[in-house]
């Protein structure tokens, strides 16, 4: 039986077929020329991107970016729960 599975930098990977806008894949051709690299290897940039971000589970909270949530709503005491956790 043959598979479409093949090694590539040490990955085992699948060849896909997929339908996309000419526009869109002209736009990656030109991006690919303009970086040297490959459309290809730009779309599979792309997935693993996507993957990352949005199908992944897990992950750790370091992961992300740092975002901003406002002023404290109010300062930590010696009383606080995880005042003493969080200075360990």
């Amino acid at each position: 039986m043959a598979t479409s599975k093949y090694k590539w930098h040490n990955v085992y990977v699948k060849t896909i077929t997929i339908h996309v806008p000419e526009d869109t894949y002209r736009a990656f051709q030109e991006r690919a020329a303009q970086t040297r690299q490959s459309a290809s290897s730009l779309i599979r940039d792309a997935m693993d991107e996507y993957y990352r971000n949005h199908m992944s589970a897990g992950g750790s909270i370091y992961d992300g970016e740092p975002v901003a949530l406002g002023r404290t709503l109010a300062d930590l005491s010696q009383d606080d729960d995880l005042l003493d956790e969080m200075l360990r």
